[in-house]
């Protein structure tokens, strides 16, 4: 039996990431109605947004489901004890210490996971005894890690040190990428990008194109000094490349990025003075589908090249 499926009772051991302005409960209910496990994205929600958003997941979905609280936000403890409220039983925690909230949310019958971006943090979460890591891989959208550790080298590194299921994420949209990170050691997948061009994402539909429209290249990570961030390169992200240029201080940076960039990219559609947070696969993803189908092509993708490998010799 799969580790992952077998954790969250579920189908497939494909995890929908709780991206900030993408995840809420309709993304979340077609990922869990498909077979994988839907993530609500606290971070983008007030307390009473995220209350709204799981009793319409738990209306929308019989099956299991959770949200995602990154730990830089504030809040924490009123929506934690929403979550506890609501029935939640499904927690990923991540940008922050895993010790914080995991034993307390434990001793409520929840399932805690957290998302690293390294070993030395993946042994952390281990050592506070969270039920499985995600390890993502400098690929990934969003906030990310310093050190800069593709999947490729980060999954089997977890892999050789931990001794609880382990979830791959950065740079998955595929069948094939599944299956790679899985020969790698992995448990099950986590996939966010992909699923910010699905047609049930909360994500604003020009953001969705301009992922469908990017290459190669179209993403950089910066602003570590604040929280690493990949973005699309817009006009914003040449505002910070152009302010990198003068040597700033933080205090700069955290002017010029403000308050509610990334709402005002993601969600409400500036695709100029926004900041866009997607992943490098972007260059992959080339149209906008129904969470169903983009779930239906992974498992196909994979079952392919599975047959495939089985029938190569060296």
């Amino acid at each position: 039996m799969n580790k992952i499926k077998e954790l969250f009772n579920i189908q497939y051991p494909i995890i929908q990431g709780g991206m900030i302005w993408a995840s809420g409960w309709r993304l979340a209910s077609a990922v869990s109605n498909s077979g994988g496990l839907g993530l609500i994205g606290s971070g983008s929600m007030y307390p009473d947004v995220l209350r709204d958003h799981i009793q319409k997941c738990k209306k929308a979905t019989s099956k299991p489901f959770g949200v995602n609280i990154p730990m830089l936000y504030p809040n924490l403890d009123e929506i934690i004890q929403i979550i506890i409220e609501e029935g939640v039983k499904i927690v990923f925690t991540s940008a922050g210490n895993p010790k914080t909230y995991t034993s307390y949310l434990k001793e409520k019958g929840i399932t805690v996971v957290h998302v690293v971006s390294s070993l030395k943090f993946a042994l952390k979460a281990q050592d506070a005894g969270v039920d499985a890591v995600v390890a993502e891989g400098f690929e990934a959208g969003g906030h990310n890690g310093r050190d800069e550790t593709t999947t490729l080298a980060l999954i089997p590194m977890v892999k050789e040190k931990i001794n609880i299921p382990l979830i791959a994420a950065g740079g998955i949209a595929t069948g094939a990428a599944m299956y790679a990170v899985m020969a790698l050691g992995a448990d099950g997948v986590q996939v966010g990008s992909r699923f910010v061009a699905s047609d049930e994402a909360s994500s604003h539909i020009d953001f969705k194109n301009m992922v469908v429209e990017a290459k190669e290249g179209d993403t950089q990570l910066t602003l570590k000094e604040l929280a690493p961030v990949r973005m699309l390169k817009n006009k914003f992200y040449q505002d910070v490349a152009a302010l990198y240029a003068t040597a700033p201080s933080v205090d700069e940076l955290k002017t010029l990025l403000g308050r509610a960039r990334a709402k005002r990219g993601m969600f409400e559609g500036d695709l100029t003075e926004g900041e866009l947070e997607i992943g490098q696969v972007s260059g992959l993803i080339h149209d906008i589908k129904p969470v169903a189908t983009i779930l239906e092509d992974m498992i196909r993708e994979f079952d392919i090249v599975h047959h495939k490998m089985n029938n190569i010799t060296l």
